[in-house]
This record gives structure tokens, C-alpha cells and sequence, in this order.
């Protein structure tokens, strides 16, 4: 049908999110700011009353709070990278790759591969604070939190991509940001901990437990955390293992991006097919 090549568009369609977004500043501004003053402001404010752990492991709110920090500013970049779909869409550019001869997936993975490869970069700014905390990362383990957070953006990206596809403004894009992907956030782990789900918890323990215990977010958040802090206890919560942290994600990741591609396929009131 097409001698296009499906990955060259792709690759194509991804350092265009790459390129469009550095030339932003306020996006670049809004991803990491917001998340810095997040981490900075709550763990000032908390740590005196925040004690996770025993011992010399015991960890101060602000090390507890950084790896939902990291999976913060993920999760930002990922907003801004899937609001530009709408913002193609006004400016007639997704019309045009709609009616080229390439298949969608290759079209959503150049979309989602960019704004990953994005937050990735992000992430890995903020994770240079992570030299002003009492975390002890090998070698190995640095290799593993970027392949994890590579994985958890792809997810986070494809997800946004799949809410974005039928949105037809900003304004409903956020509406739809404040119903689930910050709920997902918090129900993460990311800010304070999942509940263990001992006998004697009442009922809303045991409802907010199962209800962070079924968000794939909190395996990623998870995962950042075992690899930061491998040698950290967490008496009274729940913190799931690094081997199911990655098989969570990796799911989540894969499902994310098979709903994006789906979405993809369907008719929206821009579409010219």
C-alpha cells in the first residue's frame, strides 16, 4: 500500500514532541516546578511530624516523599505531552497524519515514545536532587530505576494519549486530569502510605487499602521506592516487592498503550476518513 516506513514516522513523530516541547519553557517550568514545590513545601512541613522506620534506616518525610515526587513530574509531562494531540488537532496537523498511509499504532507510537522520552529527561533532572538525600543507589539499580521509569512514563504517556483522543478542549482535557490522573496519583503511595490490611482495620482503612492496592501506579511508585531505598522498612504499610512492582508495570504500560491505539482507531469530529 505504502513504502512509508511505520517506525521512521514514528521516530519522525517523536522528536517532533521532543523538539516542540524544549522550545516551551513554561512547560518545562510547569512539569518540574510544580512537583519541586510539592516536595519541598510538604516535606518541610512534615518531617517533624513524619517517622517511617526505626533505627539509623528511619526515613524523614522528605526521602519518603521524593520517589512520588519523581513519579509526580512523570506524570505532569505526560499531561502536557498528550494535551498537544488537541492542540494538533485545532491546528489541522493530526488531520493531515490521519490521512497519511501509515498505520495508527506507528502514529501513536511516535506521539507516545516523544512525550516518554520527555518525561524520562525530567525525571532524571529531578533525580539529580536525590544527591541531597540518604539514599544509597548501586550501579545496578540506577540502570533498573531508568528502564522502570521509562516503562512507568510509557504507561502514564499512553494513558493521557487514550483521555486526550476524544477531548475536544483543554478545559475538558484538566476536568478529566482532576477526575482520574491525579486520583491515580495520590492513590499511589507516592504521598503517604498504603494502609496494611491488618484484622483489626476499620472499614475505610481496608477500602482505602484495596483501592491503592489496585492502582498499577502504585506498583511504579513502588518499584522507584525499593530501588532508591532497598534496605528501608515500612512498618504498618504496605510497599509492594520490586519483581511485582515490575510485572504491575510492565502490564500497565503494554494495556495503556493497546487503549491508545484502539482510541486511535476510532472516529472522532476531527477525523476526515
Amino acid at each position: 500500500m505504502s513504502d512509508v516506513n511505520p517506525i521512521a514516522a514514528a521516530r519522525a513523530l517523536a522528536w517532533r514532541e521532543i523538539v516542540r516541547f524544549f522550545r516551551q519553557r513554561n512547560r518545562i517550568v510547569g512539569s518540574i516546578g510544580t512537583p519541586l514545590v510539592f516536595w519541598l513545601l510538604f516535606g518541610a512541613g512534615l518531617s517533624s511530624s513524619f517517622r517511617m522506620g526505626a533505627g539509623p534506616d528511619q526515613q524523614s518525610f522528605l526521602t519518603y516523599f521524593f520517589p512520588g515526587s519523581l513519579l509526580l513530574i512523570v506524570l505532569f509531562t505526560a499531561i502536557f505531552s498528550s494535551i498537544s494531540i488537541i492542540e494538533d488537532r485545532r491546528e489541522g496537523f493530526l488531520q493531515g497524519v490521519l490521512v497519511a498511509p501509515i498505520p495508527r499504532w506507528a502514529m501513536v507510537l511516535g506521539k507516545v515514545l516523544g512525550g516518554t522520552l520527555v518525561a524520562l529527561v525530567q525525571g532524571l533532572i529531578f533525580l539529580l536532587l536525590g544527591l541531597t538525600l540518604p539514599l544509597a543507589v548501586t550501579p545496578l539499580a540506577a540502570i533498573g530505576l531508568v528502564l522502570l521509569l521509562f516503562v512507568a512514563s510509557l504507561a502514564i504517556t499512553s494513558l493521557g494519549t487514550f483521555f486526550a483522543w476524544k477531548t475536544d478542549s483543554t478545559q475538558g482535557f484538566h476536568a478529566i486530569m482532576n477526575l482520574v490522573l491525579m486520583p491515580l496519583w495520590l492513590l499511589s503511595g507516592g504521598f503517604f502510605p498504603a494502609p496494611a490490611l491488618a484484622a483489626d482495620a476499620n472499614w475505610s482503612q481496608w477500602l482505602l487499602g484495596v483501592a491503592m492496592r489496585l492502582n498499577p501506579l502504585s506498583y511504579a511508585v513502588g518499584g522507584v521506592r525499593r530501588l532508591l531505598v532497598p534496605a528501608a522498612e515500612y512498618p504498618g504499610a504496605w510497599v509492594p516487592g520490586l519483581t511485582m512492582s515490575w510485572l504491575v508495570t510492565l502490564g500497565f504500560a503494554i494495556a495503556a498503550f493497546a487503549l491508545a491505539v484502539w482510541v486511535s482507531r476510532q472516529r472522532t469530529s476531527g477525523d476526515l476518513q
